[in-house]
This record gives C-alpha cells, sequence and structure tokens, in this order.
C-alpha cells in the first residue's frame, strides 16, 4: 500500500547532463555516427581522439 505521508522532492543529478550533453557532441564526428571501424582499438582511438578534438576547440 503506498503512504502518501512520504512526499520526497525531485533533485536531479548535477553531473549528469554533462555526460548526457557529451555523446551527441561525438556524434557530430563523421567517423562515430557510423560504424566504419572493423577493430574495437580502432573504434577507442576514434572517440580518443574526437575527445581530445572537442577539448581542443574550447581552449
Amino acid at each position: 500500500m503506498r503512504s502518501d505521508k512520504k512526499v520526497k522532492e525531485f533533485k536531479p543529478i548535477h553531473k549528469r547532463w554533462i555526460i548526457e550533453r557529451t555523446f551527441p557532441w561525438f556524434n557530430n564526428d563523421r567517423r562515430l555516427c557510423r560504424n566504419y571501424e572493423l577493430l574495437m582499438e580502432s573504434s577507442e582511438n576514434m572517440v580518443k581522439l574526437s575527445a581530445i578534438k572537442l577539448l581542443l576547440n574550447k581552449i
């Protein structure tokens, strides 16, 4: 049975929006929006290169 006495207010997670906004930025990169890579290592390297590119653009 539900008790209406315990009313919790909504508290958003502060860091979550940073991560959720980063993934769409990665999709702007042509090599990451489709699965072009054959090896997992090359896919990881493309994600790292895209992250470096994003960080360098922010400087």
